[in-house]
Formats: C-alpha cells, structure tokens, sequence
C-alpha cells in the first residue's frame, strides 16, 4: 500500500527528482516561475478556442482530458517547487489569501 499523498511529501519528490538529475542549480526563484508561467500559458492553450459550455465538458474528451491533467500536474509541480525554494508553506499561504479576500469581500445581506 503507498502512503496517501501530501504536500510535503510531493515536495520532497520533486526535490529528490532534482537533484538525482543534478537540476537544483536550474530551480531558481526566477527559473522556477517563468516555467511556471510557460506551463500555466500550456494550459491555457487547451481552453483558449474553447466556448464556456466546451470548456466545462473538456474532462469527457478522452483526447483532451489527458492533456489537461498533465498541464495542471505541470503548473502544481513548479509551484510546489517554487514554493519549497523560498521556503512558503502554499497550504498556509492560501488559507492566509482565503482569510484577507473574505474580510475583503463580505457576504452581501
């Protein structure tokens, strides 16, 4: 049985992977974002032509649907990367931006 998956424990994959490959001099802050962007600007290829009721059924296009979870495991590993670099918590992160946008924008009564 493998262990279920978390954050820290796919960021220390992603580590290892590195630096079996000798990579961790290329995975700079600076690296590490423009290859974020690079894989986000892929994802966004998939959805570019797409109408919003082709968009929200790409997931049943078995030739598609492939080519989507790639781009998204593409985007999710540099962050997670990035993230490991600078040394952000992204689970914290988020829970701190989800806190701030809710007193930012209230529930309108």
């Amino acid at each position: 049985m493998t262990d279920p998956l978390d954050v820290a424990g796919l960021q220390r994959r992603l580590a290892d992977f590195a630096a079996a490959r000798n990579w961790q001099q290329y995975h700079t802050p600076k690296n590490l974002v423009a290859a974020l962007s690079v894989e986000a600007s892929e994802l966004v290829e998939i959805f570019q032509w797409l109408t919003p009721e082709e968009s929200a059924r790409v997931m049943t296009d078995p030739g598609t649907a492939p080519r989507v979870t790639d781009e998204v495991a593409d985007v999710l590993a540099y962050l997670l990367q990035l993230c490991e670099v600078l040394g952000i918590d992204p689970l914290a992160a988020l829970d701190a931006k989800i806190d701030r946008n809710e007193r930012r924008f209230p529930v309108q009564e």
